[in-house]
């Protein structure tokens, strides 16, 4: 993880119903470079309003690069295959599906699964929203409530790094990972001279029209944090930083998370903590979605409700927040969630902030969640659930250790 810094502003962003506009926002100001990596880029209603903005941007010169997951992402229609090209804007996408064994192939379950956006080397939106409208999913239509989910914008030195991975990212999936990657040190040099890499020292971190909230400076308590999780070097960062938040809380732990399969190590954290005091809630995934994650999760929730962990099913809509705030303090926004999917395979993007009144924030959304659109789980009524469920809990389970398995992974 890199180190916790200082940012120039940071603002929480429920749902894409406060994320849409604010990336519209800053495209519209753009002057070089916009960089979006997304899991899902879908064009119904609110997605199609982000994509006109990277065209008005890409008409007036800014680089745009975008770079969608081929799974996630629905085939980029002959319509806006045209448009972007006419624009100047480069669609591209990660790790498309070929020959025989498809997604039975170990290298298809690594995934793009983070959502970052950094405009110009100076903001950068991170979370777990895709660009897809909060009243529509691909699967299911139209919603009634919109889906649960956050994103954090930040400035400062954390745009600046997320501008040179992300850069690198791109030319690696441009350039393939064949022999050409033998010098990659050389060509990415040659990539960061032609202005594509961290930024100079002369580039201010100014950004007014971002309708980001300056923050009070001098307390020397404010930090934040980019964390990444690859298939390289940061293979375990994102589960390590919540288990080490985990092992220091003392008050509390609130953790909102989609697909909720914490490997033995997560799982044992948890149970400590609930067993030194800490009271720990959890809010998960009510309304199902996909049956191995759905039913998967549920084998697990008896020693953590044994251990005194409160768990909520949000259930008035879809819940794809991946968030967490200890002890008032700690607080993390991202794309990852707690299973072996994220913590193994994806790619994933989180921002760790360390301050009170943004943990505050989010701690108050998660807890009006919990209260209003929440259910508990009852200990005894779980212990006494049909026989069905039980056997569909566990045949997920059972699906999902196979594929991990198959790829070569231990959880």
């Amino acid at each position: 993880m890199t180190p916790l810094r200082p940012p120039d502003t940071l603002q929480l962003l429920e749902g894409g119903q406060a994320l849409f506009p604010a990336l519209i926002q800053a495209f519209d100001v753009a002057s070089r470079w916009i960089q979006l990596e997304t899991y899902i880029f879908d064009l119904h209603g609110a997605g199609t309003q982000v994509a006109e903005a990277l065209l008005r941007a890409g008409r007036r010169g800014v680089s745009v690069q975008v770079l969608v997951d081929a799974i996630g992402s629905e085939p980029l229609p002959v319509e806006w295959q045209q448009k972007f090209a006419d624009a100047g804007v480069e669609w591209v996408v990660y790790s498309p599906l070929t020959g025989r064994l498809g997604l039975l192939a170990p290298e298809c379950w690594r995934r793009l699964h983070r959502k970052l956006c950094v405009v110009d080397r100076q903001v950068v939106f991170c979370g777990g929203i895709n660009i897809l409208d909060d009243f529509y999913d691909p699967n299911h239509g139209a919603l009634e409530a919109p889906r649960f989910d956050f994103a954090v914008a930040v400035s400062g030195p954390l745009a600046a790094e997320a501008t040179e991975a992300m850069a690198l990212l791109w030319w690696r999936v441009q350039a393939g990972y064949s022999a050409r990657q033998r010098h990659l040190g050389a060509a990415w040099e040659r990539f960061r001279v032609a202005g594509h890499g961290t930024r100079t020292e002369a580039e201010p971190l100014d950004y007014p029209a971002s309708g980001l909230a300056p923050l009070p400076g001098g307390s020397g308590l404010r930090r934040a944090a980019l964390v990444l999780r690859d298939n390289l070097r940061n293979r375990s960062s994102i589960e390590r930083a919540y288990r080490k938040a985990i092992g220091q809380a003392r008050e509390e732990i609130i953790i909102a998370n989609a697909y909720f399969l914490p490997g033995g190590k997560l799982r044992r954290a948890l149970i400590g903590a609930a067993r030194r005091g800490v009271r720990v809630s959890l809010l998960l995934q009510g309304k199902y979605e996909y049956f191995m994650q759905y039913h998967a999760a549920r084998p697990v929730y008896g020693a953590l409700l044994a251990a005194g962990v409160e768990i909520h099913e949000y259930s008035a809509s879809f819940l794809h927040a991946k968030v967490a705030v200890i002890d008032g303090r700690w607080a993390t926004v991202g794309s990852s969630n707690l299973d072996p999917l994220s913590l193994l395979l994806a790619r994933e993007a989180n921002v760790v902030v360390q301050d009170r009144a943004f943990a505050h924030e989010l701690r108050a959304r998660l807890q009006q969640a919990m209260a209003c659109h929440g259910t508990r789980i009852d200990p005894a009524v779980y212990s006494q659930r049909p026989l069905g469920q039980r056997l569909r809990g566990w045949l997920a389970y059972a699906l999902m250790r196979l594929a991990l398995f198959v790829t070569g992974q231990r959880y």
